[in-house]
Order: C-alpha cells, then sequence, then structure tokens
C-alpha cells in the first residue's frame, strides 16, 4: 500500500530523514541539528476491551509506545477518532478520558485532533517526539552476541479474543489490560541510560515477526529459549482452545519460514510466539559488554525485563524448548 511512496519520495532527496520508508521501524525520525531529531508515530485501532475508559488508555499506550521503541521522549499528540454517530456521547467521553490521562502520566499534551463517523470505533494519536541523536534505537542495529530481553510478557491478542467471545474471568481481564495500558516509558529509559542501540515494540506482527524485521535488517540470527518467554498467566489456557486472532494465523503463515523450531515445542506455544500483541512491551538488544549495567539498571529501576535469547550470526531464527 505505501510502495507508491518511494516512487515519489526517495531517501537520497531528504538527508534530514534519518528513519523513513526504506526501513521496518516503528516511526519516521527528522534530524533537526547535530544533536536532536523529531520522531513522528501514528496509530489506532477498533476496541480491544469493553471498557470505554480502558480502550482509550489502551490506545494511547500503543500509539506512544512506537516513540519509545526509538528511544525517544514523546510531549505532542493529536486524537484519531473514528466514532459511530449513535455512540453514546459518554462512552465517547470515557475514551478520550482514558487517552488523556494515559498521555497526561507520559508526559505528553494531547492538543486536540480529529475526528469523523465511522460504523465501528476506532481511536489512537498521532505522536511527536523529541530524540538525542545518541539515543537512536533501530531495528537494524542487532549485532551476535546481543542479549535479547522482552519488557512485558505475550497473550495479549490470545486474551482478548477470549475476552471478546466472553471467556475471560474479572481477575484475567484485569491482569491482560493492566499489562497493555503499562506506558513503555521505563523501558526507553533502560535502553538509553545504558546506551543500546536495538530495539523494537512487540505489537501486530507478534514477538516472531518482529524479532524476524530485525534480523533480517541486520543481517543475523537468533537463538530464542522457550521456557524463557514471559507469558500472560491466563494465556496458555486460552492458546490451547485455540482463542487466537486472525492476525497470529497470518503472521505465521508469513513468518514461519524463517523460523525452526523444536519438536518439543507445542502447537500452542508456537502460536502465542505469532500472538499480535497491542501495546506490547520493547525489545531490546543488549550487547555483552553491557549486559552487567543492564541487569543492574533494571533491578534498581524496579523496570520489568526477561531474557529471551541471543543474536547469532547465521540466518533465521532458532526457537528451543
Amino acid at each position: 500500500m505505501l510502495r507508491p511512496l518511494s516512487t515519489v519520495f526517495s531517501a537520497e532527496d531528504y538527508p534530514n530523514l534519518l528513519v523513513s520508508l526504506d526501513s521496518a521501524d516503528d516511526a519516521a525520525v527528522w534530524k533537526l541539528d547535530d544533536t536532536r531529531s523529531l520522531v513522528f508515530t501514528t496509530d489506532f485501532f477498533t476496541p480491544v476491551v469493553d471498557n470505554p475508559y480502558d480502550y482509550g488508555a489502551i490506545a494511547a499506550a500503543n500509539s506512544l509506545s512506537d516513540v519509545y521503541a526509538m528511544g525517544g521522549k514523546p510531549f505532542l499528540a493529536l486524537n484519531i477518532a473514528a466514532l459511530p454517530p449513535d455512540l453514546p456521547l459518554e462512552i465517547s467521553t470515557e475514551i478520550v478520558r482514558g487517552a488523556a490521562e494515559k498521555a497526561r502520566e507520559a508526559g505528553v499534551v494531547i492538543a486536540g485532533g480529529h475526528s469523523i463517523q465511522d460504523k465501528e470505533p476506532k481511536f489512537g494519536l498521532a505522536v511527536l517526539g523529541m530524540l538525542q541523536n545518541s539515543s537512536l534505537l533501530t531495528k537494524d542495529a542487532l549485532s551476535p552476541g546481543d542479549h535479547l530481553f522482552l519488557t512485558k510478557p505475550l497473550g495479549f491478542g490470545v486474551l482478548a479474543t477470549a475476552h471478546k467471545r466472553g471467556l475471560l474471568s474479572e481477575v484475567e481481564l484485569a491482569e491482560v489490560v493492566g499489562w497493555m495500558k503499562q506506558l513503555n516509558l521505563a523501558a526507553c529509559a533502560l535502553a538509553t541510560s545504558c546506551s543500546l542501540r536495538a530495539a523494537t515494540d512487540i505489537t501486530g506482527f507478534g514477538l516472531l515477526g518482529h524479532l524476524s524485521e530485525m534480523i533480517t535488517a541486520s543481517g543475523c540470527g537468533a537463538r530464542l529459549r522457550m521456557s524463557a518467554i514471559p507469558l500472560v498467566s491466563c494465556a496458555r489456557k486460552y492458546a490451547l482452545t485455540y482463542t487466537f486472532p486472525g492476525g497470529a494465523s497470518d503472521n505465521r503463515l508469513y513468518f514461519e519460514p524463517q523460523v525452526q523450531f523444536a519438536q518439543e515445542i507445542s502447537e500452542d506455544q508456537r502460536m502465542l510466539l505469532f500472538d499480535p500483541q497491542t501495546s506490547g512491551g520493547l525489545l531490546l538488544a543488549v550487547p555483552e559488554e553491557k549486559l552487567s549495567l543492564f541487569q543492574r539498571s533494571a533491578e534498581a529501576a524496579g523496570t520489568p525485563t526477561w531474557e529471551i535469547g541471543l543474536i547469532e550470526a547465521g540466518p533465521g531464527i532458532q526457537v528451543l524448548a
């Protein structure tokens, strides 16, 4: 769909455009001067939960995440809303309030936006952030020997689908909503304080999809340990009943040719690694020489991290038991 842009806007004609269509990164980056750049992104989606306040907060956290994934600090945003004309005012108000309060938590001002009428609700943000050039995180900066860390568990897609089918308990719903509403602010601060270079956030393509983009861009491979990959506590319960969104199968169809699974890894576990995430965590690559600093810094800040694998010289992704 975006292919026509590449025939109109050539990267060589815009030397200040540091990150653009020719990469698989999470946001566009425009160099302002030798030390600073602007980061710009947009995202929106249909409701993943019934509570309108939570929906707005999750949509905001998800939109802000692309700036954090680049190592930037968001500061300004605009609402993007497509809402049914017969939607009660109190519902649309709660969606906007949820997003506004989540943005304020992040230190971001929402200064307006644009809305249209649509049959199915859609909501998100266009976000502007500031970046110190020395803190830029990209997908193509992996090196063999890097340790891979996740900052949120997986399972948001399968649980959102289970919720739509009325299967989740209140406790299960509260757990997954809590994770989806969590900002990636602390994870970004951890990455920049340790001078990391490679990162992405785990969203619609699932863990293996986004990791595939990283290794392809970097010319590397990866080895993951299934037992080390964190999952929301009830994720396997619903994975075993195959309560996955359609995007999980699409991801598997597209990205699985790059993946080699150990025989012991079950079908439901494999699908969880392709599960689309809404407002997922960051996937951070930590060089060996920075590993001790990273782990100490994460513990001191109380930022959750899970080491899930290593970057290797060879191509593709191996998932070991």
